[in-house]
């Protein structure tokens, strides 16, 4: 029943009167720096631990996850969540060796260490292929699932249900990062709550779907050990060659190949990710990313493990029509809305609130992402050498607006409802990954990486991966970018050894790299669960 009870609105009220009252007040409260841009696009020094590591996961999990990823749970399992485990120990990574290379060396956005390490050209060339990137991809996709989930929820238009979440997206970004940070703590509260809400339930009714919802832990319990028993092939992390799914998935792959390099670009040479740190101290910064990595390992909880129950209901003779698409053929991408369209009046409302604070929080950071790349990278570089702190604030409001309006126009025309919308935004990132990644790795750690080199990266990488897109697509995407980056790193290694380095190199030292205690400890527990949860799942 497509259908929003009076309760539900209330909550969902609740939720939005909370964050957009919420993110008034801290705008009104640090209004007097409103025009410096290093507030506006990093909140400089404002956000604490509990706020980066929140507005992190807050900007990440998004419709993707809760349509895309639960759709994969629908269709492949549990496996999918190496997406999210995997990223818990790269989220480790990144603040143990990137973090402090970014902080020690003033680097506040991606393209300016792509300028201050290489050339001016590599990093006007990498920022058009972010914006394009943010734009036509993540902007798109995260608006059209998003559409997607809440017009299947609530039955509004799916074009006014767009432009919806764009409009409380911009009124939420206009406030500058610092009001996103903090925002985006509530956004997680309601997120978690909400996805746990969904999937309590939804695992109980496996346990006896005869019944409307059972509310017992009993139930629960049995739920999970009845999708264990039935449907164990739901329940590996690692592929098999015989799997239908190894495609998708490549075996061991997923721990010592691709899925490294999809979470390395994602998480530690993303504007959009390691802005919410850059404007952190190096202790904050840390323990704000290290407690992105626990919230990491729950979100399979919210995320798949719906679609993983929706399956097992389907399977018992439930939602045979629900989750056919259009065409009449099934679509898993149907698992998530289907589930919550079954909850009772004021959960729903809730699982309604949780799953529109994803696509909120992450429509407006990347939207703050591509306001910061655009104004402060190209714009101030090559337009507004001169321009006021006040004007380049004003520059980049214009651009959240403008990107949102055509992510808006063009996002019907991308395809994204082809292959399943998180698969689309992995295979189309893809193209880019391994190339950024070899260019910031050798940036990093070998001197003599120079512009040349990087040049390739970026442009030879890209128009390769496009190249075996299009020629070994049988062979799995995962492998195809591992085959790309061993090919930029190849090329970037021989143009350093043959041709002179004339670029910057970066301030790196051993000490750099050392970690306190406290920190030392959340990272043993975190790294020692994720084995834990591979050893069990494998």
């Amino acid at each position: 029943m497509k259908q929003l009870h009076t309760l539900d609105f209330i909550v969902f009220f609740f939720y939005f009167i909370v964050v957009a009252g919420y993110g008034y007040w801290i705008y009104q409260r640090k209004k007097s720096k409103e025009t410096s841009t290093k507030d506006f696009f990093l909140a400089e020094g404002s956000l604490t631990w509990w706020a980066i590591g929140a507005s992190l996961i807050a900007s990440n999990i998004s419709a993707e996850q809760f349509i895309g990823m639960s759709g994969n749970g629908f269709s492949i399992g549990l496996g999918i969540s190496t997406y999210e485990w995997m990223a818990a120990a790269t989220l480790i990574v990144v603040a143990v060796f990137f973090m402090p290379i970014y902080l020690k060396n003033h680097i506040f956005t991606m393209p300016q260490f792509l300028n201050d390490r290489y050339h001016p050209a590599v990093s006007l060339i990498m920022a058009i292929f972010w914006l394009g990137l943010y734009i036509l991809v993540n902007l798109t996709s995260i608006l059209y699932l998003g559409a997607l989930a809440v017009s299947g929820i609530s039955g509004i238009d799916f074009y006014v249900c767009m432009w919806g979440l764009a409009i409380f997206a911009i009124i939420i970004t206009i406030g500058g990062m610092k009001v996103i940070g903090f925002t985006d703590v509530i956004q997680v509260l309601f997120l978690i709550i909400g996805g746990l809400a969904t999937t309590y339930l939804a695992v109980n009714l496996v346990s006896d779907p005869s019944q409307s919802i059972s509310d017992s832990l009993s139930g629960l319990f049995e739920g999970f050990k009845n999708m264990r028993a039935s449907h164990d092939d739901h329940f590996h992390m690692i592929m098999s060659k015989e799997s239908p799914h190894y495609f998708q998935l490549p075996g061991l792959s997923v721990l010592v190949g691709g899925m490294w390099i999809v979470n390395l670009n994602y998480w530690g040479c993303n504007q959009y990710i390691t802005q919410r740190a850059l404007g952190a101290d190096l202790k904050t910064a840390r323990r704000g990313i290290l407690f992105a990595a626990f919230l990491k390992l729950l979100m399979p909880v919210i995320v798949t493990l719906p679609g993983i129950a929706a399956y097992a209901l389907y399977s018992k003779g439930m939602f045979q029509q629900e989750m056919l698409g259009a065409d009449g053929m099934l679509n898993a991408d149907k698992a998530y809305p289907v589930l919550l369209n079954l909850l009772p009046a004021g959960l729903k409302g809730l699982s309604f609130a949780a799953l529109t604070a994803a696509v909120v929080a992450s429509l407006a950071g990347k939207a703050n992402s591509i306001s910061t790349i655009f104004t402060l990278d190209i714009f101030k570089h090559y337009f507004g050498k001169n321009a006021s702190e006040k004007k380049l604030v004003l520059i980049g409001r214009i651009v959240i607006v403008g990107s949102m309006i055509l992510a808006i126009i063009v996002s019907p025309y991308m395809g994204i409802d082809k292959k399943g919308g998180f698969q689309f935004i992995q295979e189309m990132t893809g193209l880019l990954s391994p190339g950024i990644l070899a260019t910031f790795l050798m940036g990093f750690f070998w001197k003599k990486t120079n512009s040349a080199g990087a040049f390739f990266a970026i442009v030879g990488g890209f128009l390769i991966a496009l190249w075996l897109n299009f020629n070994m697509a049988q062979i799995p995407f995962l492998d195809r970018m591992g085959m790309v980056f061993l090919i930029c790193v190849a090329v970037m290694f021989v143009l350093g050894m043959v041709m002179p380095s004339h670029n910057k190199g970066l301030e790196i030292k051993v000490e750099m790299f050392k970690v306190d205690r406290t920190f030392g400890i959340g990272m043993v527990i975190v790294l020692s669960l994720v084995v834990a949860l591979y050893a069990y799942f494998w």
